[in-house]
């Protein structure tokens, strides 16, 4: 087309916009192109070393791995949850080697750094690249460059490549349990409540806890309730205990928080109907249901479409306390007695009460902590008369008196069950 003349504005202006679409459909289309698999050698076996490590650093040390996971969702693709810096890390190549011809097939990766990083220098990351069309590759190789032996790389395992049908209705992600942690009765009483309220499945993304702490665990392992993913973030990066950064040196917040809950979501995308996000101190609690799977069925069913439901949080401070159900033997486990905690801070007009998820894993793409970043549907808030989270620890409104806190007993319904679980617990546990 020949743009010239004595032509009229608006002829201009029409050129000049077809000429910028023909640019813009040009740039998109080699952008897609330099993101497809390109076979650099042939005749080859695949020899690198398999990765088992939860979290593995690239030479760059500016890299780490978590796993890679088959999606094919918005196209075939291996989408690898990951740690990165977000400037310094600037092109990464996904290397297939697909059996049994033995092709290498290279893919430039996507790079999408999720939006909460929080001010960090380190964030969440999903290393997203192209699959070859005709192999389903077993396992990718993460490389700074296009260049280089195979042999030399770290092979990880894709999950995800084969469908199965769900094993279980709830799965609860907890991360990260750090700081020597050794809150133990409270954890026994959430996990024992997660299991009334209809959890078969629990999993622990582990820093560190106690030794006592570590018996409880190795007890819900060994009865098949909770999965240990190794968590040993420390190890390669300074990590934060608070969520935001402090001008401190720290490279990431919250022990990784945000890293572990997406590859929870990806590690259970295929078995669980639903992934609940919250820490071991919270408990997602119906009040018009007597669990999870009734309470899950009518709101899907008044919200067809919805795979994101979110709960408002709130705190009953571990500080105010009531004589009723002072167990005994109870009082030689460290740790809180949520049951003894039945008052609750009331709203405050200029903050927002945080909330937590209950989600199908299934139309999540990212997630932060409150809220998912990407996903398929609508999001829910789920009114406070229908459920709340329980959320017993120290108070955020220390200052107020007793009188002022709202008495609210419905942790109480369950008591009978859950005494009658934890008492269990600690007898065969031999705490």
């Amino acid at each position: 087309m020949f743009c010239g003349g004595k032509k009229s504005y608006f002829a201009a202006t029409v050129c000049i916009i077809t000429l910028t679409s023909m640019v813009t459909f040009s740039y998109i289309r080699l952008q897609r192109l330099a993101h497809l698999p390109k076979i650099i050698q042939e005749g080859r076996r695949c020899r690198g070393e398999i990765a088992n490590k939860t979290i593995t650093p690239l030479k760059d040390n500016r890299t780490f791995i978590i796993s890679p996971y088959f999606d094919d969702r918005e196209g075939k693709v291996t989408r690898v949850i990951g740690i990165v810096h977000h400037e310094d890390v600037k092109e990464l190549y996904c290397w297939f080697c697909c059996q049994p011809h033995g092709k290498i097939y290279v893919s430039k990766a996507k790079i999408d750094v999720h939006s909460d990083r929080f001010g960090f220098p380190y964030g969440a990351a999903d290393i997203v690249c192209v699959e070859p069309e005709n192999c389903d590759p077993t396992h990718v190789s993460i490389h700074q460059s296009p260049h280089g032996n195979i042999d030399q790389l770290p092979r990880f395992e894709i999950k995800n490549r084969k469908a199965e049908t769900f094993s279980v209705d709830f799965t609860v992600c907890i991360s990260a349990m750090f700081g020597n942690y050794n809150n133990v009765l409270q954890f026994i009483q959430s996990m024992e409540m997660y299991k009334i309220l209809g959890v078969q499945k629990v999993v622990v993304y582990k820093n560190s806890c106690s030794q006592l702490m570590e018996k409880v665990l190795k007890f819900y392992m060994k009865e098949g309730t909770v999965e240990i993913i190794p968590w040993p973030i420390n190890s390669y990066l300074k990590v934060s205990s608070k969520w935001h950064f402090m001008q401190d040196g720290t490279h990431i917040g919250y022990y990784g928080q945000i890293t572990a809950l997406n590859d929870c979501i990806y590690r259970n995308m295929q078995r669980s109907r639903f992934v609940v996000l919250n820490d071991a101190d919270e408990i997602i609690l119906p009040l018009k249901h007597p669990d999870w799977k009734t309470m899950m069925s009518s709101l899907q069913e008044q919200n067809p479409g919805t795979g994101i439901f979110l709960f408002e949080n709130h705190i009953f401070p571990e500080t105010i306390s009531t004589p009723v159900f002072n167990i005994s033997s109870w009082n030689t486990v460290p740790g809180v007695n949520i049951l003894q905690h039945v008052h609750r801070e009331p709203d405050r007009k200029e903050v927002i009460n945080p909330k937590k998820m209950i989600i199908d894993p299934r139309r999540v793409f990212q997630t932060s902590v409150h809220s998912v970043l990407r996903a398929y549907g609508t999001s829910v808030n789920v009114p406070m008369d229908v459920a709340l989270i329980y959320h017993c620890r120290v108070p955020l409104q220390g200052n107020l008196p007793k009188e002022s806190l709202i008495r609210d007993t419905s942790l109480w319904k369950y008591n009978s069950s859950l005494i009658m679980n934890v008492n269990k617990v600690l007898r065969q546990a031999v705490l």
